[in-house]
């Protein structure tokens, strides 16, 4: 619609939008999407928004898709923010809120990026998609694909929770379950793909699964009356979603919706899978790939990620920082969550709850910051985690 071209995160390299691409051909970092702002404020208004659509195609103006007819949905997006009061109040925090991404169709946020992804390979073109997961990916990767009349190709490991080995069954998805991790996975996606004829839809490795997470960004400012919260805690496997709302906050100040503020970005992950964190405290910018990475929480056991960088650069430009926290207390703070708010968070969410008690313990939050923690998917999906 207002795409002018796609851009290499980290050389800068231009590439013709409207065809498939993967990774930037000179360097083999992530591409990003670019858009004709200018022309898109005019007809994507603070106004305009409120008669329309509530899913994340709201936004379309600076969505990728050309053709509406292309477009794949099964209602993704506009989610909840939700106060919470009672949790605050426990924590001494006045403004507390919980952007609950579980209510998403297949009950995680991913449903957001693979709804753009999908979205695009149909309108470009792709007949057979891939991808490695750690579990909420494939069973999105797969309803889609299935709803775009797509063949799908699942990766995972084989200690993935079953409830998403069962969603991509159902919904049609070759599913290959794999001994080792994610990135195991993705180095036989990488192997077999050219022959098998798959285009890869692995995070980041494709420009436009970051387009649909960048809603995230997109909606919350909508929420809160185009005025960002002061510090965001994000649980961060592959970082699609934090890099796609720091992408947005750029894309919003373009168009005059905001100004130059942002949020302080806080990446939140497992004590046995913390790479960024890692990197960060070293002051390093690429994250080096985090050994023998265990955790119950499926979704950040990501030993090394593509954008690594780009949540790094997001990281340190916001005056934000990364924290680790254990599966003792992310596996406790789901129950508290739940028992305060009535959210049966996925682990990964959960975990934002133990690294804001270590940021108002260090002073880095202080009980007048407005604060939002994103649970990127519902507990329902990992069972076996609280047995």
């Amino acid at each position: 619609m207002n795409v002018t071209h796609l851009e290499c995160a980290a050389c800068h390299l231009k590439h013709e939008a409207q065809r498939l691409h993967n990774l930037c051909r000179k360097c083999g970092k992530p591409l990003l999407v670019r858009y004709d702002l200018e022309r898109a404020r005019s007809m994507l208004t603070k106004e305009s928004l409120v008669a329309r659509r509530a899913d994340l195609w709201r936004y379309r103006e600076v969505l990728p898709v050309e053709n509406d007819e292309n477009v794949v949905s099964l209602g993704e997006g506009w989610t909840p923010l939700l106060r919470a009061d009672r949790l605050g109040k426990e924590l001494g925090i006045e403004r507390l809120y919980i952007k609950d991404e579980s209510q998403n169709p297949t009950q995680s946020f991913k449903a957001r990026g693979m709804s753009a992804a999908v979205s695009m390979a149909k309108e470009l073109g792709a007949k057979k998609l891939a991808v490695p997961s750690a579990g909420n990916a494939a069973g999105a990767l797969a309803a889609y694909a299935a709803r775009a009349g797509l063949e799908c190709f699942i990766f995972m490991p084989n200690d993935t929770p079953r409830a998403n080995v069962v969603e991509c069954e159902q919904t049609g998805a070759e599913v290959t379950l794999m001994a080792g991790l994610i990135t195991d996975c993705g180095a036989e996606v990488a192997r077999r793909k050219d022959a098998e004829g798959w285009f890869d839809v692995s995070t980041l490795k494709e420009p436009y699964r970051v387009e649909g997470k960048k809603t995230l960004g997109y909606e919350l400012a909508e929420q809160l009356d185009y005025s960002l919260p002061d510090v965001i805690l994000y649980p961060t496997g592959g970082g699609t979603g934090l890099i796609g709302m720091w992408k947005a906050f750029d894309e919003m100040e373009q168009m005059g919706w905001i100004g130059s503020e942002r949020p302080r970005m806080v990446t939140v992950q497992a004590s046995g899978c913390a790479p960024i964190v890692r990197a960060f405290e070293e002051g390093k910018r690429f994250a080096e790939e985090f050994p023998n990475a265990a955790t119950v929480a499926s979704g950040l056991r990501v030993p090394r990620a593509i954008g690594d960088f780009l949540i790094l650069d997001a990281l340190r430009a916001s005056g934000g920082t990364a924290v680790e926290v254990t599966d003792e207390e992310l596996i406790s703070a789901t129950r508290e969550i739940g028992a305060s708010e009535g959210i049966f968070c996925a682990p990964e969410g959960a975990a934002c709850l133990p690294a804001l008690r270590k940021l108002m313990q260090n002073g880095q939050v202080s009980s007048n910051d407005r604060v939002v923690m994103f649970n990127t998917g519902s507990g329902v999906k990992y069972l076996e985690a609280f047995t």
